[in-house]
């Protein structure tokens, strides 16, 4: 039986990236590169990299980047706008709970909850983290967006969504969020590429800064820093609030 993510991403690439969440790409490639010092001979793994918005801007500015993802057609969505640019990615499908690179990349990005707060478990989650810094070569980086286990402590996931619905876009509903878990349950609704609306019971897993800082440190990370996400508009003078949605983590071995 297919999980709730395997089932939201089948079909769902020409309309995704219609979404309103997608619409910030140029700015967080922006971030992305002074990050690594735009030095174009790192290479790059985008794990989650759905229809490969990152993955493509990258290598639009000349670096060399590899994706993946486990939803096949949002991987051939993303091979076919890379084909219409001309450019050579390395797209491909790909568990990211199950191990896949070692020791190969400068810089590993997860952005936009491609993967890893998605887990049903607390254990998968991490084993997409370890995995992602057994691909980091020695001194590698690893950069990622997650919900912010702050935000439904002092707001409503429920009415954060409501406010943000755009028409045409996802929808949200019976949001209940378990303080025990720090997961929120919800049934999302998405129309799919051919049309068809999907209802899906879906469960994603917040993070407080605690814990993301002591997983990675269990992972050898030396360096981590937590800021707030804006989408778009990624800072490190954005210190992380409680107002922040996400939050933005930068981690280095």
């Amino acid at each position: 039986m297919k999980q709730w993510y395997e089932e939201l991403f089948d079909n769902y690439a020409k309309t995704y990236d219609t979404e309103e969440f997608t619409k910030g790409t140029i700015g967080e490639c922006d971030f992305i590169e002074k990050e690594i010092n735009y030095d174009k001979a790192a290479k790059i793994l985008d794990i989650g990299c759905g229809t490969g918005r990152h993955s493509i801007e990258l290598s639009k500015r000349g670096y060399s980047v590899a994706g993946i993802d486990l939803s096949e057609s949002q991987l051939e969505h993303a091979k076919e706008k890379a084909s219409e640019e001309s450019l050579k990615i390395d797209f491909q499908k790909h568990d990211a709970r199950i191990p896949h690179h070692s020791n190969v990349f400068d810089l590993v990005i997860m952005l936009c909850e491609g993967g890893f707060p998605l887990m049903e478990t607390d254990e998968m989650n991490f084993q997409i983290l370890k995995n992602a810094a057994n691909a980091l070569k020695v001194k590698g980086k690893l950069i990622f967006t997650t919900l912010n286990g702050l935000f439904p402590l002092f707001h409503s996931v429920k009415d954060f969504f409501a406010e943000a619905a755009k028409e045409g876009n996802a929808t949200y509903k019976n949001n209940t969020f378990n303080l025990m878990t720090f997961r929120d349950h919800n049934t999302t609704e998405i129309i799919d590429d051919s049309g068809n609306q999907k209802s899906l019971d879906c469960n994603e897993r917040y993070y407080v800064p605690s814990e993301i800082t002591w997983l990675l440190k269990s992972l050898d990370f030396k360096n981590i820093e937590i800021f707030g996400a804006k989408p778009g508009a990624f800072s490190r003078n954005d210190k992380l609030a409680t107002e922040d949605f996400e939050m933005l983590v930068i981690a280095e071995k």
